[in-house]
């Protein structure tokens, strides 16, 4: 017994156990101070459902060795871009949630290529031009979005006409299409678990696992493990690298419109700006290195970023009897984050 508690601390680490421990501590203390248990469980599995592809977007590059994926934005950009699509053209329902994903994956593929031929030529610095690439592309779509010739009256300002809000609601169109798909519970009420989210999510979680285990998938991890070595055997690193890019870039797409279904508005200009970051330290906190990552590491750390997300503020407001819960959430996610980007990161393969 003592051999396998060794083992479960060695692989899972004491940082990663102690947030555990954290969350399930606030989730025993919620009673205490008058928090609902299954109300503020529901809201972590929302939540773990609204975010979960875009955590897992950040998998084909770390296994490219190409690492984080801070260009994320770049690949929601290319979600919003089908999202505004399809209200343009008043889609509806699941046809025009569908309908905004079938816009978006090739909007995202060209972006995705386009941003790893930046990569390939910066080997070694792919983290760090990654975040310029993603701070910059939000910059550029800020002046798309007053430029683009769309005409919907949802979705441009009321006065002039012209240029999008920067906040555009899904209601009437596919708001909580996904989320209300088999769902249990009634949301709002006691207990509400959005099964279609997660439908989705471990349909995509399925579909990259299956992919890293065919012939390509499995060239990309080789070349994130050992680029030399690859290249030796005859696979072309360029092409895999930018195989992996695209397909984190498509991810990316798909996972922003998943969380504007759940979320129930658009938000443009310089929304995207930091959605990279809780990502990252998603996945880093799941277990994940620059330079591995699973699926197990994506569930994990998405439910651990998510619970301690959601958890904190409402113990800690019940608790000292105030309204802070904002400026806890703004602490404890930005701590989070800054704990997972500092960490040793580096491990063997």
């Amino acid at each position: 017994m003592g051999g396998y508690i060794k083992k479960f601390i060695e692989n899972a680490g004491w940082p990663r156990i102690i947030i555990g421990l954290f969350l399930i501590s606030l989730y025993v203390a919620a009673p205490f101070v008058n928090v609902r248990v299954l109300s503020s469980l529901s809201d972590t599995l929302v939540r773990v459902g609204m975010n979960g592809v875009l955590v897992l977007a950040m998998v084909p590059m770390v296994q490219s060795g190409c690492g984080l994926n801070f260009g994320l934005p770049l690949g929601i950009i290319a979600g919003l871009l089908g999202a505004t699509v399809s209200l343009q053209f008043e889609a509806r329902g699941l046809p025009g949630f569908g309908f905004a994903m079938l816009v978006a994956i090739p909007i995202a593929a060209v972006l995705g290529f386009m941003y790893a031929q930046i990569l390939n030529r910066v080997k070694g610095e792919e983290m760090m031009i990654a975040t310029y690439v993603g701070f910059s592309s939000v910059a550029v779509t800020c002046m798309a979005w007053l430029l683009l010739p769309f005409d919907s009256p949802v979705m441009i300002w009321a006065y002039g006409g012209s240029g999008l809000r920067t906040t555009i609601s899904t209601e009437g169109f596919w708001r909580h299409v996904l989320s209300n798909f088999l769902s249990f519970g009634e949301e709002g009420g006691t207990f509400y678990f959005p099964t279609g989210m997660f439908i989705f999510f471990f349909i995509m979680i399925f579909l990259v696992w299956a992919f890293f285990r065919t012939k390509t998938g499995t060239a990309i991890t080789a070349v994130g493990s050992n680029p030399e070595f690859a290249r030796a055997s005859g696979i072309n690193v360029n092409r895999m690298r930018t195989i992996s890019v695209m397909f984190s870039t498509v991810l990316g797409a798909l996972g922003i419109l998943v969380y504007e279904q759940s979320f129930g508005f658009i938000q443009l200009y310089m929304g995207p700006l930091y959605m990279a970051f809780p990502a990252v330290a998603a996945i880093l906190l799941g277990g994940a290195s620059v330079n591995k990552a699973t699926m197990v590491n994506v569930i994990v750390g998405t439910f651990l970023f998510q619970g301690i997300l959601t958890m904190t503020p409402s113990v800690i407001n019940s608790l000292l009897q105030s309204d802070m819960s904002e400026v806890i959430r703004i602490i404890v996610s930005n701590g989070m984050i800054l704990y997972a980007l500092t960490r040793k990161t580096q491990v063997k393969r």
